[in-house]
């Protein structure tokens, strides 16, 4: 049997403007659940731009933060390990984008958990068609947390 659903917050950050850890947990869920993963353990670790930057460099090759990186987990053939991956949220980056789009905080940081953990589960936006599913399911998943549309202004 599966162990059930974990979800671990941390704050490599400062907290000021951050939603609770409950939150992350419950979008997370959220997520994984209404696609079908009722158990493992997902990690979602959240940065200052600093740690942001670091990353993105490393794993992405580019410049400066970005708002959300997805590490799948794949553990060795043979390892019984149900770990879904880990999401680095970088909090500078969402505070201000939020406000640029005169976005609830809350919201944006739904959307990132959304959007990161759906790239965990093999989604994918790299052609127009993969862009157009995920945002669906995007929408459809902001809107079970009680959220609008992200992609609307």
């Amino acid at each position: 049997m599966n162990a059930p659903l974990k979800v671990e917050v941390q704050y490599a950050c400062d907290k000021a403007g951050v939603p609770s850890s409950g939150h992350f947990q419950r979008w997370a869920r959220e997520v994984l659940t209404g696609q079908g993963r009722g158990s493992g353990e997902l990690v979602i670790r959240l940065v200052d731009t600093a740690e942001g930057a670091e990353l993105n460099k490393t794993y992405r090759g580019k410049s400066g933060p970005t708002n959300v990186l997805s590490f799948p987990f794949e553990a060795p053939a043979g390892v019984p390990v149900d770990h879904c991956g880990d999401l680095v949220i970088c909090v500078p980056v969402v505070l201000r984008e939020a406000e640029e789009q005169n976005k609830p905080t809350a919201a944006h940081f739904a959307h990132m958990v959304v959007h990161g953990t759906l790239h965990l589960l093999g989604l994918d936006h790299r052609d127009d068609s993969e862009a157009r599913t995920m945002e669906a399911l995007e929408i459809t998943l902001m809107g079970r947390l009680g959220y609008p549309n992200p992609y609307e202004n």
